[in-house]
């Protein structure tokens, strides 16, 4: 199944907010059983009210999944919308301008360090002296 560009934009956006990247991460690190909230916060370092706005976010976008577990909320990664997600970009940005411009970028040599370009000051501030 081809993700739409609806979902795929939902997805990305919440993705672009490096917290919520962490929680991702952390959840398709961990696998399907994914972690309960509290151990979300725990490992990540945030405030409940903080993981809890944020695992709001990527259950909207689809990423996540939660499961009521007694007290508790399991939040576990959706592997199948990350997989057309990563499908996604790689079908739409293959072969297109981004791929033409990284080779490009690359097939360049590395850009002048400061050392270089220091001494032709000096020259320059020489010659007007």
């Amino acid at each position: 199944m081809t993700m739409k560009i609806t979902a795929a934009t939902r997805a990305l956006t919440a993705l672009a907010q490096e917290t919520r990247l962490g929680i991702v991460r952390l959840l398709v690190k961990v696998g399907p059983s994914g972690l309960v909230a509290g151990q979300i916060a725990l490992r990540l370092k945030l405030a409940p009210a903080t993981s809890s706005f944020h695992l709001s976010q990527l259950t909207q976008a689809g990423l996540i999944k939660p499961s009521r577990e007694g007290r508790s909320i399991r939040y576990s990664p959706v592997l199948s919308t990350i997989g057309e997600l990563l499908a996604f970009l790689e079908e739409n940005l293959s072969g297109g301008p981004t791929e033409k411009l990284v080779a490009k970028t690359s097939a360049k040599s590395a850009p002048k360090g400061a050392a270089k370009g220091a001494p032709a000051k000096k020259k320059a501030a020489r010659k007007s002296r």
